[in-house]
């Protein structure tokens, strides 16, 4: 089988609460993280970036799975704040961590779906048996018009995935795209911050592909949601993961452990990554897991897995589960 076999994650320690941010813009902080559903987010330190905290996550998922870097065929990294406009991250991660010169690697845009569609690629590259391993990357230092809605959600993390056939931890059993030319978010070539279609971005957009995917894979696989003990949907907020679990049938129980939106914002491409590292961190043998992300522009990526014995002793070697990254936190001011 093809499937997960390590992962890591990397939150920055350092937090700021939205209540700190809408006194900064003279806003009501107590209506904002209601409306929200979101507390505090996580913001790297100043000497870190996209690229770091990709290398961070990836050294977690390697040390542990016990993988040896030259043992990394494929690498991609899905980001829409990659350092360079031209010159990849990849490239600079598969240097950082050894890798040796005998990889694929590619960056990879599509807002905060870029890494579950790098998470395709790979399993295809690992199913075809061209790469033994593979690692991908959702890593985002995301970005925000000061005062815009957004910059109360935006937040910064990293997670990474190894996909390879031995020692697997969790099978990837199926997994299916939705997309369609919705333009509920953008940002043109020079300008520094994106812009958003407001409410734009919540029906005709967010759910109707996540829905549409989620639908779509479920119908597929032959399953209903009652079927999987967790399930995973990318978080820009805290109500929009919820809405869309609702009206597909699943539980506020089967959400609840990866989700960690109101804890440590929205990290973009890492956000659906980081939810379910958080699952994997405490899921059984043969459970079956859930997950759907969504990109604007607009895309979702819905993805089945199967978690195997291989878990346990896994869980056993992890020693940076993603509770401990919530929970070691140093509160920052916030300044206009």
């Amino acid at each position: 089988m093809t499937g997960i076999v390590s992962y890591g994650t990397y939150i920055p320690k350092y937090r700021i609460k939205l209540a700190d941010i809408a006194r900064s813009h003279k806003k009501n902080g107590d209506e904002i993280t209601k409306a929200l559903q979101v507390y505090e987010k996580a913001v790297a330190s100043l000497d870190e970036d996209t690229a770091t905290l990709a290398v961070e996550a990836s050294r977690q998922a390697l040390l542990n799975g016990n993988i040896d870097p030259k043992d990394i065929h494929a690498i991609t990294v899905g980001s829409e704040s990659h350092p360079y406009v031209v010159k990849p991250t990849a490239t600079i991660v598969g240097e950082l961590l050894g890798v040796s010169n005998n990889y694929f690697a590619a960056d990879l845009e599509f807002a905060c779906k870029a890494a579950t569609a790098g998470m395709q690629f790979v399993w295809g590259l690992v199913e075809t048996e061209k790469a033994r391993n593979g690692l991908i990357i959702g890593s985002d230092v995301a970005q925000a018009k000061p005062g815009d809605i957004l910059e109360y959600t935006a937040s910064h993390a990293a997670g990474a995935f190894i996909l390879g056939k031995k020692n697997v931890i969790a099978e990837i059993v199926d997994f299916v795209s939705y997309t369609s030319n919705t333009p509920d978010f953008w940002r043109r070539d020079g300008q520094q911050y994106p812009s958003h279609g407001g409410r734009f971005t919540g029906e005709p957009a967010y759910f109707h592909h996540v829905l549409g995917a989620s639908k779509v894979l479920l119908e597929k696989v032959k399953m209903d949601a009652s079927d999987f003990a967790h399930a995973v949907f990318h978080m820009p907020n805290g109500k929009f993961p919820k809405i869309a679990a609702k009206r597909l049938g699943f539980s506020k129980e089967q959400v609840a452990t990866g989700f960690i939106v109101d804890r440590i914002g929205n990290p973009y491409s890492a956000s659906s990554l980081v939810g379910l590292s958080a699952v994997l961190d405490i899921a059984k043998p043969e459970e079956y897991i859930f997950l759907c992300s969504y990109g604007s522009g607009a895309g979702s990526d819905a993805f089945v897995f199967k978690t195997t014995k291989e878990i346990i002793t896994y869980q056993k070697r992890n020693k940076n589960p993603v509770v401990g990254q919530i929970e070691d936190k140093e509160y920052k001011a916030y300044r206009i």
